[in-house]
């Protein structure tokens, strides 16, 4: 190891310092964002806590690159395109493939926290579908 080269400070982010509503029109209810990485070159990962009310639902989207989702807690679904929902509880990983559309979101009877990764191309990480 060598510990003479010159490291670049690290990049904490502190809990709490990021949080805002989610923008207007991509679920049926607002819901708690925070950024934890924004990284705005193309294929740079971007990562975000949610949490969800209970009975709230993302809009169909698709990432270009793909997307994991890992279930901090409660319960909820998610759900690909012409498949059935699954049901997601704390510890879940799962992971979409570039372009699928799917959705998630709370149970009706839950809320439902989660870290999600994605990476950006064209200066997106996600493309909102119509209903």
């Amino acid at each position: 190891m060598n510990r003479t080269s010159i490291r670049q400070p690290l990049a904490i982010h502190r809990a709490g310092t990021a949080i805002r509503r989610s923008p207007e029109g991509i679920a049926n209810a607002p819901f708690w964002v925070e950024m934890l990485v924004k990284d705005s070159e193309d294929g740079g990962l971007t990562a975000m806590r949610c949490t969800l009310e209970p009975g709230t639902m993302t809009r169909w989207h698709t990432h270009p690159h793909g997307q994991i989702l890992y279930v901090l807690s409660g319960v909820g679904h998610a759900q690909c395109d012409n498949e059935p929902a699954e049901e997601l509880r704390a510890g879940d990983c799962i992971t979409f493939a570039p372009g699928e559309p799917h959705r998630h979101g709370a149970t009706p009877d839950s809320t439902f926290a989660y870290i999600s990764i994605q990476a950006q191309q064209n200066g997106s990480a996600v493309t909102w579908l119509e209903d």
